[in-house]
């Protein structure tokens, strides 16, 4: 009980602390700013677009292309025919009448060829879609001279009607998932960026109070274990924190515009999202979140000041990053044996196999199995991470990266 008391009292001191923190603060603020861009960001893009018409003045020397390009009318550009000469219409361009001018010809054998004039280049969406505009001119040409009708040309560019059926009744649909690979990609998303800043959180708390001299009484008065899960949990309580103010204002930002919720919670497939994926989401977030901040509270004790702290967790945030490339790879082939292999591996297991469950239709058994190997390895990394823990808090001097693990555990053992 009395052990009890004083892990809540960490926690509660971590927690307090790190909320009244000027980081927390910056930190939050900017991710709100990020995420109001984000959720602005067609109606930004607009305000500073605009619906302006781009202009393009258009010199025919054929004579007879004309017709073609005209006839094809385009909601972005306006095609218009100049008359005077090409030098008179550069001018124009170079004036701002038009944005754009276009000359053209036909070539020795008989197809249209273009040059285009702006004041700069770097327009490439009007080029595009000119050169679009000329290829379509280029096939209605070429099939009056051969005599074909256009219903028939533009029956043959129809896309192929395509339909794919799963011969196993048990395998999703295309529909579950599609909608299941916009939310798998958040939630993996969620997790690599969570990790990353909470286990440097984490590892920084641990060195700071370390070179503060304080850890000597800490460690006499409460267990490593107790204080680190301690400081773990409490600093795991700031990050929900944060996710549920990110989480009210973005509610809050889709209510003002309501016309674009279901866009928005489409594309990323909340819309429909399974109960069951959303559970498994945060299963595997919360053992991945453990798995991760456990090493990092180990590591974090191992340096004396804080400069070092983000220095000795590099290593763990590059595994972390393979297993977010592993997981960007398996979610185009879920089914590889690449990935079946690494989602029981606890470092990869959070990631990888929550694309599986969220993806491909497995035995419930393949899920328990990795669940209970990242279970095990947690209870395993917290006895070493304790004993780590309890000799790293008492070493001070440089650091010697991984070398200090061994002096940490030698340290233990003769207490």
């Amino acid at each position: 009980m009395q052990a009890l008391n004083k892990f809540w009292i960490i926690t509660s001191h971590t927690y307090v602390t790190k909320l009244k923190s000027k980081a927390f603060y910056i930190s939050t603020i900017l991710i709100l700013f990020f995420l109001m861009l984000m959720l602005n960001f067609d109606s930004i893009i607009e305000s500073f677009v605009g619906d302006d018409e781009k202009k393009v003045a258009i010199i025919d020397e054929s004579d007879i292309l004309l017709e073609y390009i005209t006839v094809q009318p385009n909601e972005e550009v306006n095609m218009e025919p100049f008359t005077e000469s090409v030098e008179e219409a550069k001018s124009l361009v170079l004036e701002g009448d038009y944005d754009a001018l276009l000359l053209l010809n036909l070539d020795s054998n008989g197809f249209p060829e273009a040059t285009f004039f702006a004041e700069n280049i770097t327009d490439s969406s009007l080029q595009t879609t000119i050169q679009q505009q000329l290829q379509q001119a280029k096939v209605a040409l070429t099939t009056s001279k051969l005599g074909v009708d256009q219903s028939e040309i533009a029956n043959m560019f129809i896309p192929v009607e395509w339909t794919t059926v799963a011969l196993d009744t048990n395998s999703k649909s295309q529909e579950e998932l599609d909608q299941a690979r916009g939310i798998v990609y958040l939630i993996l998303l969620f997790l690599y960026v969570s990790v990353i800043m909470y286990g440097s959180i984490i590892a920084t708390d641990v060195a700071t109070e370390k070179s503060s001299r304080v850890m000597e009484l800490l460690i006499s008065s409460v267990s490593p274990i107790v204080h680190m899960f301690a400081k773990i949990i409490g600093i795991a309580l700031v990050g929900l924190t944060q996710i549920a103010l990110f989480i009210l204002v973005s509610f809050i930002m889709l209510q003002v515009n309501k016309d674009r919720v279901g866009g928005i919670l489409e594309s990323f497939g909340l819309q429909d999202a399974s109960i069951s994926i959303i559970l498994y989401g945060i299963l595997f977030f919360l053992l991945g979140y453990f798995l991760y901040a456990t090493l990092a509270a180990m590591l974090g004790s191992l340096v004396t000041r804080v400069e070092e702290a983000n220095q000795i967790i590099t290593p763990l945030i590059m595994l972390l990053a393979l297993a977010f490339f592993l997981a960007i790879f398996g979610m185009n082939t879920p089914d590889s044996q690449l990935v079946t292999i690494t989602s029981y591996i606890p470092f990869f297991s959070p990631m990888l196999m929550f694309i599986r469950v969220g993806l491909l239709d497995i035995a419930a058994w393949e899920v328990l199995l990795s669940v209970g190997v990242l279970l095990v390895t947690i209870l395993l990394l917290a006895i070493i991470g304790a004993k780590v823990y309890k000799g790293g808090v008492l070493m001070y001097g440089k650091s010697n990266a991984f070398k200090d693990i061994k002096k940490a555990l030698q340290l233990t053992k003769k207490e």
